[in-house]
């Protein structure tokens, strides 16, 4: 039976398990969008305000589930907008598809309307990035699409569609992405590993990364457990560790605890799991040092070619992690006797760490957030924007179930808001909090109209101290007193979110935060609290005012 290259594809993603995809529509892919009208009960089409919330969004499902997240967004300034998506799954290892609509076959080159050499343009920023010439490939490159997007270390595939291609009718076969191969750490290695271990006096494991199932992190946590290792997450990725768990010792992000910096230092070996040990994780490449660390590293990612690629590390392992955390949980049992201290000193610095102190202002952020983890269950799900706000949450509230936080590693302001309606969409059963400053609410807020138009219940919480914090923290720390362009007038943002069909409240005052986020997850629709914030919480473990007069000595 002749198809029309619209019908191949969406016979494609269906075949491979999609039922949401997330889109700003274009004419570009007419043909896309008229085969999704033939499955609309199976497929779920969320349309988007803009391409930046769906190519978000799209991020924040593969985050999630660990399938890839589909996008759809139309050729020239489409794709450009829907780039940050892309570079978030990048750096953040998460699977996803960006399809493009493009300019028709014949016109390509003539630098037609809208055209963009959508492959070298997105070359740098994804794994894999092709446009489909031929119908009757479709299947095929749709295929590998998926592969490439899941295997090894997670990310993004970019998919330029001509428009003349996608309503040209072919006869072909359909095909389904291939079973991915699962790379296991190798006997020797193993008794390498556990050799170092035994020689180690302060030893610490390091996870992070993509490619985590429920499994995997129940190994991790067993593995740590059974040989007392204390476990510290990379930036963004507290949900892999169960946080009250005795060997949960704190996170390496930009609100990192100043005593477990200093361990990491200490320590004489490390067994990095996942982690690509970045610049945020290694504190700007000083508490694990380039190109041959201080520190015994073993070094363990999915992806071979990032092995060796910044670090010397002792040992190198490349292997799946659901397979090695598998694998040492199994066969690597050490006596751990000589640093059973070592641990127990980790975790009383993080417990010291994550007491609320006293703070400027009335509304004190450690105790709210204190108060959110007593009110949420376990299995709810946070979504974080980029900004010195979210530290308040990284470092007070706990997370004790895997995939409950969706973050930008790659520190990407306006991801949480399409991160929760991609959260709520694919778990409408749990409550879904997106936890954002008020410099990257107003680049994707208008996001809130799609949670309105789709019954998405999310509860936006903004963190308004109208200002661009971050970077008033790094002018006050470079350049003391001369604060430039970081101060934000904005709009009543409980008017605003009427405005939108949701409901509001402004919280001024620690005692009214718990009974706002009662009403509002009562309310069953999207709800927003506005928290009015003192600029002096410039981050929860120094003052504005504080760190001018350091940075003025």
């Amino acid at each position: 039976m002749e198809r029309t290259g619209g019908q191949v594809l969406v016979k494609a993603l269906e075949l491979n398990g999609i039922n949401t995809v997330f889109c700003v529509p274009g004419e570009s892919y007419l043909g896309a969008l008229d085969a999704f009208y033939d499955v609309r009960d199976s497929i779920r089409v969320i349309t988007c305000r803009h391409e930046s919330g769906a190519s978000y969004a799209a991020e924040a499902h593969g985050k999630l589930t660990g399938e890839p997240g589909i996008a759809f967004v139309t050729r020239g300034p489409g794709a450009c907008n829907a780039s940050i998506g892309v570079h978030t799954a990048f750096q953040d290892s998460s699977p996803m598809i960006l399809f493009i609509g493009q300019v028709p076959r014949d016109f390509r080159g003539r630098e037609a309307f809208q055209e963009i050499d959508f492959t070298s343009m997105y070359q740098p920023l994804s794994k894999w990035a092709v446009e489909v010439e031929d119908p009757k490939r479709l299947p095929e490159i749709i295929a590998r699409a998926f592969a490439v997007a899941k295997g090894g270390r997670p990310g993004p595939v970019v998919i330029s569609l001509p428009e003349d291609m996608l309503v040209e009718k072919v006869k072909v076969e359909d095909a389904l992405a291939a079973e991915l191969p699962h790379p296991e750490p190798a006997d020797n290695d193993l008794k390498t590993l556990s050799d170092m271990m035994s020689d180690a006096n302060k030893p610490l494991v390091i996870f992070g990364g993509g490619g985590w199932t429920e499994e995997s992190v129940e190994d991790l946590e067993a593995f740590c457990e059974g040989n007392s290792l204390p476990a510290i997450a990379s930036f963004r990725v507290q949900d892999i560790f169960n946080n009250d768990h005795p060997n949960f010792i704190g996170e390496l992000g930009y609100n990192t605890n100043p005593k477990l910096a200093q361990r990491v230092k200490n320590s004489d070996f490390i067994l990095a799991i996942g982690a690509r040990l970045g610049e945020t994780a290694t504190q700007a490449y000083t508490l694990i040092k380039a190109p041959k660390p201080e520190q015994k590293l073993v070094h363990v990612f999915a992806d071979h070619t990032e092995l060796g690629r910044v670090f010397q590390a002792d040992l190198l392992i490349a292997s799946d992690v659901s397979a090695f955390v598998s694998s040492v949980r199994r066969n690597i049992q050490v006596d751990s006797s000589k640093w059973v201290s070592w641990l127990t000193e980790g975790r009383s610095d993080f417990d010291e760490w994550t007491v609320p102190g006293k703070y400027p202002g009335s509304l004190n952020l450690a105790e709210a957030f204190l108060a959110l983890r007593d009110i949420l269950p376990n299995e709810a799900i946070i979504t974080t924007d980029a900004g010195n706000f979210a530290g308040w949450i990284s470092r007070f509230f706990k997370f004790r179930k895997y995939r409950t936080l969706l973050g930008p590693t790659n520190g990407s302001m306006g991801y949480g808001m399409p991160a929760a309606l991609a959260a709520k969409a694919e778990r409408p059963e749990l409550p879904v909090i997106c936890y954002a400053g008020d410099g990257g609410i107003l680049m994707t807020g208008n996001e809130l109209a799609t949670a309105v138009q789709n019954d998405l219940a999310v509860v936006l919480i903004i963190a308004n101290n109208s200002m661009y914090g971050t970077i008033r923290m790094h002018e006050e720390r470079e350049f003391p007193g001369r604060e430039i362009a970081t101060q934000l007038q904005n709009p009543d943002f409980v008017n605003w979110a009427e405005s939108f069909g949701a409901l509001g409240e402004r919280v001024t005052k620690t005692d009214e935060f718990r009974p706002a986020v009662e009403r509002a997850l009562a309310a069953n629709c999207p709800f927003v609290i506005e928290l009015i914030l003192d600029q002096e919480l410039i981050s929860s473990n120094i003052t504005l005012t504080q760190l001018r007069a350091q940075a003025q000595k």
